[in-house]
């Protein structure tokens, strides 16, 4: 089936010489969606998130992380906060389709979106390589590399990265239900239009 997926944007910068010092930082993955660690989201950075723009904060930690992993700005931003260990043995999927809707909201209506754990490197990561599989139709291997030339230090634990990897037939055959829901709705539509117009004596025809 063909799913008509977008081409992936190239437009954004990507960093040449990756500095250690860089992991501190947030960096710009898709137009309007960065990721990064905690670092990036702290009281003491809301000038920089201003000057970015950003509108939407994806804010991810375990129920451990909480003291220091917080949202420090409800009343600017609009926040997604999800409780997920870095554990290899943790149900990641289960996440996916809630923070796609909420960047997808974010995106379409123009905002600018930060999506940030701990450390930007494992958990946040996973969330925006899956994002990017979905929207763009990528399988792990290639979305993770497309995140990986932006933001180097990316490193999704091995229980993340075998999910991801069982990702792609999944977001597929979901889009696959959706296209053929949508078929159908249209068939019943048209009989329902053409049973309508010939009780009108109407004559229907697909143009």
């Amino acid at each position: 089936m063909n799913f008509n997926f977008p081409p992936v944007p190239n437009e954004g910068e990507v960093p040449g010489d990756w500095a250690y010092a860089m992991r501190r930082d947030m960096q710009e993955i898709l137009p309007g969606l960065y990721l990064g660690p905690y670092a990036a989201a702290m009281r003491s950075k809301l000038s920089v998130l201003e000057e970015k723009r950003i509108t939407h904060i994806v804010c991810i930690r375990h129920a451990v992380e909480a003291n220091f992993v917080k949202p420090n700005f409800i009343n600017k931003f609009q926040y997604l906060v999800i409780d997920i260990s870095d554990s290899v043995t943790e149900n990641i999927i289960q996440h996916f389709p809630k923070v796609k809707g909420f960047l997808d909201e974010c995106l379409q209506s123009g905002g600018r979106a930060l999506v940030h754990g701990n450390a930007g490197i494992s958990r946040s990561a996973a969330l925006v390589i899956a994002y990017i599989m979905e929207k763009y139709g990528l399988c792990y291997k290639d979305a993770f590399g497309y995140v990986q030339q932006r933001r180097f230090c990316i490193n999704p634990n091995e229980g993340f990265a075998h999910q991801l990897t069982e990702y792609e037939p999944i977001y597929k055959a979901k889009l696959s239900l959706q296209n053929g829901q949508r078929s159908a709705d249209t068939g019943m539509l048209k009989r329902k239009l053409t049973e309508d117009h010939e009780e009108d004596g109407c004559s229907w025809m697909d143009t």
